[in-house]
């Protein structure tokens, strides 16, 4: 190689080599002097917290959650799904907060669209997701409001605790935190969490009137609100056009009842809430 270029590469490589190093030394000094120093008990949180990344606390991870229970009186100590009681009280006492009722929910499938035999309007040939089919006229079957069944809620779920079975999702209760990325995922709506404790339900979502409903489910909820009528705990409504629950009332107000909302429903929609088993095994042992 020439002396000359052989000087001038050897130049060039000790000229980039101390400006590397001038750089490398300034950014040193500049993350010395402008470093932020961690709040320790945001650590402490994060070390706690069971680490599903799964948003069911309503913030974009743990370590976001982790900084709003520490810095923002406001937030809950108890907003770990996964984590349930024992992780409610650990973030409770590093942050010096009250934790209050920490209840195990699970997500319920508000649809009986096997048992009711519900049948298919349209054959969809587009990608099996239920976000897409609900695009193609909002979905393939007869009830517009019936669990499309392509699996988005199973894909989601974080914890593998929904498998799909028949074209239907199947709640593992065991597994089930109540994270609530099921409900995101479904485009029908249709899931929704509730208290594992629940003593009824109603596994029915739609809006349509009651000849509407009968024209394409053999057991669908018809509208009739006599479950609001004979309900002794006002815990029953409707709204938008669908039953609502208010569990925390039910469950106060005792066996007394005898689930009379139960009795009373004449298409026997309203249901007694059972988690010992998964939901599609509890609607065949109902139907049976």
């Amino acid at each position: 190689m020439d002396p000359v270029l052989l000087k001038l590469a050897l130049g060039g490589l000790a000229v980039l080599g101390c400006i590397g190093l001038f750089f490398g030394v300034g950014l040193a000094m500049a993350a010395h002097k402008f470093a932020v120093e961690g709040d320790p008990k945001v650590e402490e949180v994060l070390e706690v917290l069971a680490g599903a990344q799964c948003g069911g606390c309503g913030f974009a991870g743990c370590e976001a959650y982790a900084e709003a229970v520490v810095h923002d009186p406001n937030v809950p100590p108890n907003l770990c799904f996964p984590g349930k009681a024992e992780v409610a009280e650990m973030v409770a006492e590093i942050t010096g907060k009250k934790v209050t009722g920490v209840q195990d929910i699970i997500a319920s499938v508000r649809c009986s669209r096997i048992e009711g035999k519900v049948g298919k309007r349209h054959k969809y040939t587009g990608h099996p997701s239920c976000a897409g089919a609900n695009l193609a006229f909002g979905g393939p079957f007869a009830c517009q409001y019936a669990c499309v069944g392509f699996g988005d809620c199973a894909e989601s779920c974080p914890f593998d605790a929904i498998t799909m079975k028949e074209g239907f999702p199947s709640v593992d209760p065991d597994t089930c935190v109540g994270c609530g990325t099921c409900v995101k995922a479904c485009p029908k709506k249709i899931i929704e969490l509730i208290p594992k404790a629940a003593r009824v339900w109603v596994p029915c979502s739609s809006k349509d009137t009651g000849p509407a409903v009968k024209q394409v489910c053999e057991v669908g909820c018809i509208s009739c609100k006599l479950c609001v009528k004979v309900c002794p705990a006002k815990a029953v409504s409707f709204e938008g056009d669908i039953v609502k629950i208010d569990h925390k009332k039910c469950m106060e107000f005792g066996p007394d009842c005898k689930e009379i909302c139960v009795e009373k429903c004449p298409r026997h929609i309203f249901r007694y809430y059972r988690t010992s088993k998964s939901e599609s095994e509890t609607l065949r042992a109902v139907a049976a």
